[in-house]
């Protein structure tokens, strides 16, 4: 039986120990994208921060009680940071990466970029939300039109076109 010598130890144990300088797969100085949401008749209820990390996003939703109906409520990200119509919401556009056919979560041809997970609103109206997506990044919010967190009025059943069934917009925030 062969024993291995210390010097050929010490030389294997210092190349394991080695790392390799590499960029990071993300800016880590990136400064988040924050959004105040606003409600049907334009007063803010509630805020929206979006942090990249190296695999996606992290984003948190905080609502102020009474700012939306107890229950569920379908979230998307719009193609265009404009929430100016009050009350409507559809300077917005459609969802980000908008693919024909293919909204949802669960949906066999998607999901879209600016898919979501529900939000569940208390007796209060208030919410607290932590979620994360890879879908997309803080480039594909900062690209020159900005991008809105949509709040509609109804859960997201994640398969029925197009927007599974969540109803009216009744917040947004710009996400720029």
């Amino acid at each position: 039986m062969l024993k291995p010598s210390l010097t050929a130890l010490a030389v294997f144990g210092l190349a394991a120990c080695a790392t390799v300088e590499s960029e990071p797969a993300f800016d880590p100085d990136l400064v988040p994208v924050e959004g105040v949401i606003v409600g049907d008749s334009g007063e803010q209820i509630g805020v929206v921060v979006l942090n990249e990390g190296p695999h996606g996003i992290l984003g948190g939703v905080t609502l102020m009680p009474g700012a939306v109906e107890p229950g569920w409520h379908g979230m998307h990200v719009h193609q265009v940071g404009d929430c100016s119509d009050t009350g409507e919401f559809t300077n917005s556009g459609g969802h980000l990466g908008k693919i024909e056919g293919g909204h949802g979560l669960l949906n066999l041809n998607g999901p879209e970029m600016g898919d979501l997970p529900n939000l569940y609103a208390y007796e209060d109206g208030s919410a607290t939300l932590e979620f994360f997506t890879d879908r997309f990044s803080l480039n594909d919010v900062r690209d020159g039109d900005g991008a809105a967190l949509i709040l509609h009025e109804s859960r997201d059943d994640h398969v029925t076109q197009p927007i599974g069934g969540a109803g009216a917009r009744v917040g947004c925030a710009v996400l720029e």
